[in-house]
């Protein structure tokens, strides 16, 4: 027999925008039901690099960043916790002086966000990570920025919310989802119903689908980072890093294992991706010219995921431009993990105000509507899907991300 559910607020997807979503919601009093395909946080919003960072971020993205930064420094209080976050500093290295110059151009440009950017000259660098190689000749270190564990982080959000009363549903797809008029209708088989005057799109790599039934279409596309982790090291490196105009970013974890991401993997179907070998041999290669102590380290995993990307590289976080009730928030580009908290207390905003006070114009979805359209229908099976893949440099992902 079909279940039926009612509640305030249905969201879509339990990576972490959904999961925040609906911690933050239950706090203010709504009533929520979420609906995971597969497992909270396992999807991009797990698998990514676990970066913490805001420097390289749009200077749009700043607000947002600096309201999620705020709630990271939160978790243990928040989702019961500390994720094995730690503000160990982002170090972005410039391997040029056109790199230098553009760092040195970001740090003026950003300087009323407060995220002290401190400039290295090469002989600064050297002396202060001597373990790095030739390759870098400068760097621009955010020190409060840093690093967690997506594995641990993104599925608590999850727990706490589930904790505070909200019905989460995992291994639940959503084959249907419709407006009514009074509200939304989302069915999965024909085990369960769900009723919600509110509905947040929170489907990450596969949210477009959804948007689309509703007149939101948007030009994305999928993207597969790739990830890879060494054996247990000595500890010598106590930085997250990136590097100017993309390419590799690395992290050391107190473990002794090394986080390392960058290239693309490539897709099996829609649900399944791997990492390439003629990739990783590429990544490793970069990352050995700014990592000399990882020479002879061996390789113990590797993996890919899937991430929604945007022609601007900037996500959708807003209401409909077409269907009121309805909210999204995808599209992050490999960038997500930082922002998640902060969407998710953006998206309770939207829920409760209908607006809020964090700056999102620029994510707005109309900004690729051609002439917008209403549309209702079911979704095929193959369309939905639910959690985002994610990551935290925007160079990276796999999320894959950075």
């Amino acid at each position: 027999m079909m279940e039926h559910v009612k509640a305030d607020v249905a969201i879509i997807g339990g990576g972490i925008m959904g999961s925040s979503a609906a911690l933050f919601l239950r706090r203010m009093g709504f009533s929520v039901v979420l609906l995971e395909r597969d497992l909270c946080g396992s999807r991009s919003s797990g698998v990514n690099y676990g970066g913490v960072r805001r420097q390289g971020r749009p200077l749009s993205q700043l607000p947002l960043s600096q309201r999620a930064q705020a709630l990271w420094g939160q978790l243990p209080e928040l989702i019961g916790i500390d994720g094995e976050y730690i503000r160990s500093g982002h170090l972005k290295i410039a391997r040029s002086v056109a790199d230098m110059v553009s760092l040195e151009s970001y740090r003026e440009r950003t300087l009323d966000f407060g995220m002290d950017l401190q400039l290295l000259s090469m002989r600064a660098l050297r002396e202060r990570c001597p373990w790095l190689g030739k390759a870098a000749v400068g760097a621009s270190l955010c020190p409060e920025d840093g690093q967690a564990n997506p594995r641990l982080v993104s599925p608590a959000f999850a727990l706490a919310a589930r904790r505070l009363g909200a019905d989460i549903r995992e291994q639940t797809r959503v084959d249907e989802v419709a407006q009514d008029g009074t509200g939304f209708v989302l069915r999965s088989s024909d085990v369960l119903e769900v009723r919600a005057k509110r509905l947040l799109n929170c489907a990450g790599a596969w949210a477009g689908a959804i948007a689309d039934q509703f007149g939101d279409t948007v030009p994305m596309e999928s993207g597969h980072p790739e990830m890879a982790v060494t054996e247990p090291l000595p500890v010598f490196m106590n930085l997250s890093l990136g590097v100017e105009g993309g390419g590799i970013y690395a992290r050391q974890v107190a473990r002794g294992n090394c986080v390392i991401g960058g290239g693309r993997g490539y897709a099996l179907d829609d649900q399944r991706v791997r990492a390439q070998r003629s990739g990783m041999a590429g990544l490793m290669q970069q990352t050995v010219e700014l990592l000399p102590a990882l020479k002879h380290a061996h390789i113990i995993r590797t993996w890919s995921g899937t991430e929604g990307y945007l022609p601007d590289r900037q996500p959708v976080i807003g209401p409909s431009a077409t269907t009121p009730g309805l909210i999204h928030a995808f599209g992050f580009a490999g960038g997500g993990f930082q922002l998640g908290p902060g969407v998710g207390a953006v998206l309770a905003d939207l829920v409760r105000d209908g607006e809020t006070a964090t700056p999102i114009e620029a994510f707005a979805v109309s900004r690729f509507s051609a002439s917008p359209r209403v549309a209702t229908a079911g979704l095929a099976p193959s369309a939905v899907a639910s959690s985002s893949i994610a990551s935290s440099d925007a160079s990276h992902s796999p999320q894959p991300t950075h």
